[in-house]
């Protein structure tokens, strides 16, 4: 064996090594139905080349898995899909996005160990498919914004109808979101890192305030 081959084949290629300046690594998940866009979306805004695991749609899949809405999909997640994005010279995230169906929401709690928070992709065609993934999201505690995708056949409701129509509280952000713009999915991430720190200074100000009377 070529021994130069060998030690071009270890480790990752050049483009996705991790930045030197990096001090900071936030995990985030993008979660949400089925065909919503979590794929496009990581795709798009990742530096490196994203790792993602979508398999052929079979027969197998038909009277599973629910396509209505999306019956043109061919191909869909069954494990992950992951990327990374720099969002400063020392701020790193690392996104993994999560299978829509329910059948493989087993694999949902170990993508949420560790994560900061996360995206709710949601499709006005089908915010029915969002109530579940919402509602796993509040009992488990994970901060959430949520991210209406644009897509082209799609009806185009104010934001407020749609905070309405899922029930969310006015304190989680609500952002349009076109998953196939890198600038787009980047704002996303951007208004759930304000959001994060917005309730990491809310938190901290109880106890800087019971400290100071001590």
């Amino acid at each position: 064996m070529d021994s130069r081959g060998s030690e071009l084949a270890v480790g990752p290629a050049r483009e996705d090594a991790l930045p030197a300046s990096a001090t900071t690594a936030v995990k985030i998940v993008v979660v949400g139905g089925f065909g919503v866009g979590k794929t496009t979306l990581v795709g798009s805004v990742s530096e490196i080349r994203p790792l993602t695991t979508e398999e052929t749609m079979t027969e197998v899949s038909v009277g599973v898995d629910d396509v209505r809405g999306v019956e043109q999909k061919d191909a869909t997640t069954v494990a992950m899909d992951f990327g990374r994005i720099s969002i400063n010279e020392q701020l790193v995230l690392y996104l993994f996005g999560t299978p829509g169906q329910q059948r493989f929401w087993f694999l949902w709690t170990g993508l949420f160990e560790g994560a900061l928070g996360a995206v709710v992709l949601v499709d006005t065609r089908r915010l029915e498919a969002s109530f579940d993934v919402l509602g796993r999201l509040e009992d488990g505690g994970v901060p959430f914004i949520v991210a209406v995708n644009v897509f082209p056949d799609a009806p185009n409701h104010p934001l407020d109808d749609v905070r309405a129509a899922l029930d969310l509280p006015a304190t989680v952000p609500i952002v349009a979101c076109d998953a196939r713009s890198r600038a787009s999915s980047r704002d996303t991430l951007l208004a759930l890192m304000r959001y994060l720190y917005r309730l990491s200074t809310q938190s901290a100000a109880p106890v800087a305030a019971s400290a100071a009377t001590e």
